[in-house]
């Protein structure tokens, strides 16, 4: 495979934001680890929750939050941070800023993003359809 079109991948969403993989076990033959794109909503964020299986890392593409790791305070993240959550430890990330924050998002080994499908949010689109918003 030489090139992922992202326009052919699903996206999952919640009521948090929307999550892209474009490299996961599943998807690509051979595939150790997953690797995709996140985008949390403004005041919104992906509360306290681990991967017992795989460590994680956190690129921020665009915006500005708050990152916890384990039982330490909060701390802001802005675009260009990288954070790194070790294995099966606690954490969740909050967007603070009023536009969207957008991460990369990469487990090792992959596979830890199954999770997130038994969440009572989550909600598949296939690829193509784009998820629309509206003001409560």
């Amino acid at each position: 495979m030489k090139n992922i079109d992202k326009n052919t991948i699903p996206t999952h969403s919640f009521d948090w934001g929307l999550i892209k993989w474009f490299v996961s076990p599943d998807r690509i033959d051979g595939a150790n680890v997953t690797f995709g794109e996140v985008v949390l909503l403004p005041s919104k964020g992906h509360d306290r929750h681990n991967h017992p299986d795989s460590e994680e890392i956190l690129y921020v593409l665009s915006g500005e939050g708050v990152q916890t790791i384990g039982d330490g305070d909060p701390f802001p993240v802005k675009a260009g941070d990288v954070i790194y959550i070790p294995t099966a430890v606690f954490h969740s990330t909050y967007n603070t800023g009023w536009d969207a924050m957008r991460l990369l998002a990469f487990y090792n080994p992959g596979g830890a993003e199954k999770g997130l499908t038994g969440l009572p949010d989550f909600r598949e689109l296939p690829a193509g359809q784009i998820q629309s918003f509206t003001r409560s």
